[in-house]
This record gives structure tokens, sequence and C-alpha cells, in this order.
């Protein structure tokens, strides 16, 4: 499957045309023309995305180490890795204490209470992520994208692109924000759709703005913009028809009228009014921070997306974090680690276990992937006094729902956390996993670009199978 391209300056002077912003933004993924059937039956339908940008430290969340404790002070015995900024200090034990969660009794920190005291059966803890890179902007995209650096897609674009979306008025893959700032270091282009067809990148939706996609609401009557985009689609058809149909003008096209049909499906599915107060109150919006609210909000949206059919939806942390931590990189604490962690968590425990509880409340989790990650994890001793420098040797993310068997933990770290010594995993494998459960085989959703047929997880992944429930 071939495609062909024009400038991306030509490309939006023309999808802006007598539309504004909307088509503009080229952020507005389309529904794809025809649902594409999926390789085997699937175990999961959507995927929701809690991404925690900056690193959080395993050690201090999902991967208790007591050896840390007893040493706590003292140099480490193993050699030492270079790390982001190169300023080690000695052994940093966790601040923070563990303890079993439910009938399986995963070890979770005091950073989630929430997560610990109503969802640890749900979980399946993978310990041994690696990364091969050591800094955000290249974690993020390879986090997102399989590669460290800008131009290919995101895995909610490949998710779009392989299966559609299942609502028409909405696109197949979803961004939730909830300030200007909160965008991971690398910027939109880890949301982005690469080199594949334009209608499956991100549709940003800012939870906490008036209007959730700027000019969303249209400022004239409906039968004049209809015209006015009948109009529109007539030139561009036309356009279309004579330069033999390439893929960036027929993504405009299907853009525009997926635009058209967000104006009343985007109010609708952000009008959260009728909502219970129960509801409400188990995401957290009567929390006192407000970032646990803003966070909670991201969370009910994702539902109300989930029930809406959306293939893929990405939650992101906000930047406000006051016990430290850089706008793009919340987690992201080289000092104040305990403080800046507690801020974090705090930020996001509550909000997650209610979305899981919701799901599960309401049989959606078993169809539903939810998927917990950061880029890298944090070093077993100390940057400065009481920070931790990035660590892409081992560290922990979870998965629970859509087909994952819960109350598991897969891999293991070195007594210390630093290194993976049992079921080296990666990137590669999580999305692979993913993919699988959602009924696509990695290995044949394929994109032929510069010569080749390149894959999401490029020439790697191996699934997961022993966490598959």
């Amino acid at each position: 499957m071939k495609d062909q391209f024009i400038s991306r300056r030509e490309m939006l002077s023309r999808t802006s045309t007598g539309f504004g912003m909307v088509a503009l933004s080229g952020l507005l993924a389309g529904a794809s023309e025809s649902i594409p059937r999926p390789h085997f039956r699937p175990r999961a339908k959507r995927v929701i995305f809690c991404y925690m940008s900056g690193g959080v430290s395993h050690l201090d969340s999902f991967d208790p180490k007591p050896r840390l404790r007893e040493l706590h002070g003292k140099p480490m015995p193993v050699k030492v890795e270079r790390t982001q900024f190169n300023n080690n200090g000695n052994i940093y034990g966790s601040p923070f204490d563990f303890a079993p969660g439910g009938k399986s009794g995963i070890p979770i920190s005091d950073l989630f209470p929430h997560l610990r005291a109503h969802c640890a059966d749900d979980l399946a803890v993978v310990r041994s992520m690696t990364s091969p890179v050591n800094e955000h902007a290249q974690g993020n995209f390879f986090f997102h994208t399989g590669f460290p650096f800008i131009g290919h897609p995101g895995v909610g674009a490949w998710t779009s692109y392989g299966l559609g979306t299942e609502n028409s008025n909405l696109p197949g893959y979803v961004v939730l924000k909830s300030g200007e700032a909160d965008t991971p270091h690398g910027g939109v282009g880890q949301w982005s759709s690469g080199f594949l067809p334009a209608q499956h990148q991100a549709s940003i939706i800012r939870v906490d703005a008036p209007d959730p996609i700027p000019n969303i609401r249209p400022l004239e009557g409906v039968t004049v913009q209809r015209s006015r985009l009948d109009f529109i689609r007539t030139v561009d058809r036309e356009f279309a028809n004579a330069t033999r149909h390439p893929a960036p003008v027929e993504a405009a096209i299907r853009n525009y009228e997926t635009a058209y049909r967000m104006q009343s499906a985007v109010p609708e599915l952000c009008d959260i009014s009728g909502e219970s107060d129960a509801t409400k109150r188990l995401y957290g919006f009567e929390a006192k921070n407000p970032m646990t609210r803003a966070y909670g909000h991201q969370a009910l949206l994702a539902r109300r997306l989930v029930e809406r059919g959306v293939r893929f939806i990405e939650l992101t942390c906000l930047p406000q974090t006051p016990g430290g931590g850089q706008a793009a990189n919340p987690w992201d604490q080289h000092g104040g680690l305990e403080k800046g962690h507690r801020h974090m968590a705090e930020q996001v425990d509550q909000p997650i276990a209610g979305l899981l509880r919701d799901l599960k409340q309401r049989g959606l989790l078993d169809e539903t992937l939810v998927v917990w990650a950061g880029e890298f994890g944090r070093t077993p001793f100390s940057q400065g006094s009481d920070g931790r420098d990035h660590n892409p040797f081992g560290f922990s993310i979870w998965l629970a729902g859509g087909g994952m068997k819960g109350g598991t933990i897969y891999g293991e770290t070195d007594e210390f956390g630093y290194h993976v010594v049992d079921k080296k995993t990666s990137v590669f494998d999580l999305w692979a996993t993913v993919l699988h459960l959602m009924g696509i085989d990695h290995e044949r959703l394929t994109f032929r670009y510069a010569g080749r047929d390149v894959r999401l997880t490029d020439v790697h992944g191996i699934v997961w199978d022993e966490l598959i429930g």
C-alpha cells in the first residue's frame, strides 16, 4: 500500500479553506470509510493509556527493594552506569512503605492507596520493562512509536489504522489534556499519524476549556456551514480525481466530514451534568487537590469515550507539581523525590482506581485494556541528596482488563532494582501484546513506507502469552 505526499505547507493551505482551525489543526482524526476486520477474535475492543510522563520510580511504586533500605546511604556495590546528569550519590532507600493488596497480595506502595485497596487483583504488573534511551523526548517517542525520533506513527494511530472507529461521529484516537502545557517532551509529534493517512492522528480534547476543541462550535448557521462544506468537498473531490486520489487529500476530505459531525458529538461527550454525584466522587471530583479533580475529569471522559466506541484514548498528567518536576516531565524528580512523587500520585491514584472500578461495575473492563506506564524508571542511588536519576535498565508498568490476567507479576529486577534479571522485555513486546488482545497480529499490521513494510513493533515484539487470562 503506497502513499503519496505533498508539502505540509500546501496541505495546510488546502485543508484550512472555509473551515477554520478545526480542519487546519490536523489533529482531527476522521472515521474510516469501513471498519477493518481484526485478524482473530479480540479480547479487548478499546485501550486507555494512562501515560506517566517523566519516569515514575518503580522502586517507590510497584517494585519494593528492602535491600535498599538496609544499605541506605552506602555506596553501590555494583558498577554504576553513566546517568543522564551523572551526579550519582549513594544508595537511596525508598521513603515509602509497601503493603500487599487484594487476594493476590501484589505489593504496592503508600503512593497508591486507592489502587492497592481496590484494584490490586486487576493489575498485571510488569517489573522487567527496559528502554534503549535515557532521555525524555527520545523516551516518549520510543514508548509511543517504537522509534526514538519524530516521524513515525504513534500506537494510537496504528490502532485506528488497523481497526478504525466504531463511531463515525468521533475519531479513533483521542488524547485528553487538562492544561495548555501538559504535553510530554517531544510535543504532539508523538501522537501523530506519521506516514499513515492523516485521519489516524490524535484528536486532542481539552477537558478544562469552554471549547474542548478550538472552533468546535459553529460560528454560523448549520445550513450555511453545510453548504460551504459541500462546496469545499466538491472542489476537493475534483482535485482528488485529477491527482489520482493522493492519501493526504483523501484524509483531508474525511477530516472535514468528521469535524462537522464532531460539532455535536464532542459537546455531548464533554457534558457530564448527567453523571451521578457518586460517580464523580469515585473519580475524585470532591478531592481537595485540584490536580486530582482535573485528572479525574480526564478519567471520567475516558470512560465516556469507551462507551462511544473510541479505539484508543490517552490521558496526560498535569505539569503543576508543587513538590517539583518539570512542566513536560511531571514525574521527573531529580531532587525532592518524596514530596514530588507524593503530589503526582495524589493526582492520579484515586481517578485511575475510580476508572477501573467504574469500568468493572459497568461490565466494560473485560473489553477495555488499561495501560499505565512512563518512559523509564529511576535509579536505586540518589541524585544529590533526595532525588533519583533516569534508569532505563529496568522499571515497572502495569496493565488491567481487556484479557489480561489480573493479580500477576511478570519479570524481575535485581536486589537493587537496577537491572532486569528475569524476563527482560521492551515496549515492542508491550505493543505486540496490546495489538494481540485487540485481535491484531502485530507482524501483519504494516504500511509501505520508504521502500519497506513498516510496523509499530519494527522487527521485534513477543506477545506476553503468560499474562493473557
